[in-house]
């Protein structure tokens, strides 16, 4: 039972970005359990992470944008895992991270291509974007000369032609984002934390502030409303479904898992690829492929403006696309070329259209108590403990205090 006194929140969107600002704010000096209730609703019928959350690649770097958070969030990833064993729970780890450029060879004379019909509208998910610039690798002919590490040997070094480090060590790191999102979630529930397995369809507003949320039952089918004293909107591309006003768009991205042959291991390795490969089968591709603790390979490549559908269990997965992916990478490595794909799946990133984002504070012009946390981009799992971090304070103290946010508050210039 919802009692009159204390704070009500409610956390719209049980992806990484809801599941950690429900763990920060679970673990506040403020937060008590006998006064404030803490509520995650999240839309899928499969629990949290089902989105982007659960099929991002899960890279952490400290050269991703935007600096001021991302500055909070990667010491902030550090704390936790050392806090919950992130290593065993997550897969935690230090990871080496280069640019790799060569040339693929044909597997076959199929057209090396991204999602059916949509050759025109592919879309760079720029993750690059916080390096600076004019850093290119350069060909060359020896493996010491082409700058090609000595373990890095599941990529064939006769088609490298350079590669080059993104960060020096300990500037980037990795989780598994299906294993970190779900498992903030455990540790949010611990602490109290109450879930509902409902789609939110409205937020409910009175004198200008927010009251509650409606939302219709996962299981009844039937629409109920939770008070609210304060409403954090974390539905990454469905979030102007509820704030209709937010600068945000969708874009579906592809991505696979490989599992290599029981014999092979798997240097530690993420890499930004950019693959030359005949005119009749593509012209190029740039996927990123990164290596897991458990041997798992994860590939992915770039967007496309399909459709957002309703809800994040009715994304559609083009086969096209997953199959390109998979003969892009095998077109430069044996040992992925002979591993089997376990994973063909896609999800939508928020982007903000204005800006860059993401879009984080409290939207008081629209309803006081209203917060918004989306337009994350590639960078979901990277800086969600920062962003939760933040939010956590602003509503437990009034504002921010690990970091200056000013330029990512929502709607800055009403």
């Amino acid at each position: 039972m919802v009692t009159t006194n204390g704070r009500h929140i409610v956390i719209v969107g049980g992806g990484i970005i809801g599941c950690t600002t429900a763990y920060y704010l679970s673990r506040h000096p403020s937060y008590t359990s006998d006064s404030d209730t803490i509520t995650l609703l999240e839309a899928s019928q499969h629990g949290p992470a089902q989105g982007a959350s659960g099929k991002a690649g899960g890279l952490v770097a400290k050269w991703a944008y935007p600096k001021e958070l991302v500055d909070l969030s990667f010491d902030e990833h550090v704390g936790l895992a050392e806090e919950h064993n992130g290593k065993e729970r997550w897969g935690w780890r230090y990871v080496n991270c280069g640019s790799w450029e060569g040339r693929g060879e044909a597997l076959n004379e199929q057209r090396l291509t991204g999602p059916s019909g949509t050759d025109a509208s592919e879309k760079s998910l720029k993750k690059t974007l916080g390096l600076p610039g004019g850093s290119k690798p350069r060909g060359s002919k020896s493996r010491k000369a082409k700058g090609l590490p000595d373990d890095l040997q599941w990529v064939k070094e006769n088609l490298t032609d350079a590669y080059l480090p993104m960060a020096k060590a300990g500037d980037t790191a990795q989780v598994h984002p299906y294993l970190f999102t779900t498992s903030i979630f455990e540790l949010a529930k611990e602490h109290g934390v109450k879930f509902i397995a409902a789609k939110a369809t409205s937020i409910i507003q009175a004198d200008s502030k927010v009251v509650g949320v409606e939302y219709e039952d996962n299981a009844t089918r039937q629409t109920t409303m939770v008070p609210a004293t304060h409403v954090i909107v974390a539905a990454g591309a469905w979030s102007p479904t509820l704030v209709q006003a937010l600068p945000i768009s969708a874009t579906r991205a592809h991505s696979i898992t490989i599992r290599p042959q029981p014999n092979v291991q798997i240097a530690p390795y993420v890499l930004f690829t950019e693959i030359a490969l005949p005119k009749r089968l593509g012209g190029g591709a740039s996927p990123e492929i990164y290596a897991r603790p458990d041997n798992e390979i994860y590939v992915c490549g770039s967007g496309d403006d399909s459709a957002l559908p309703d809800c994040v269990d009715d994304v559609v997965v083009d086969q096209t696309a997953c199959d390109a992916l998979q003969n892009h990478v095998s077109s430069i490595s044996d040992e992925i070329r002979h591993g089997i794909v376990e994973k063909r799946q896609a999800c939508f990133l928020p982007v903000v259209s204005t800006g860059g984002g993401p879009i984080i504070g409290e939207a008081g012009h629209i309803a006081k108590g209203l917060y918004l946390a989306t337009g994350h981009t590639c960078w979901g799992i990277c800086n969600a403990p920062g962003t939760a971090r933040a939010l956590a304070e602003l509503i437990m103290d009034g504002r921010i205090k690990s970091a200056n946010l000013k330029k990512l508050r929502p709607f800055p210039n009403t």
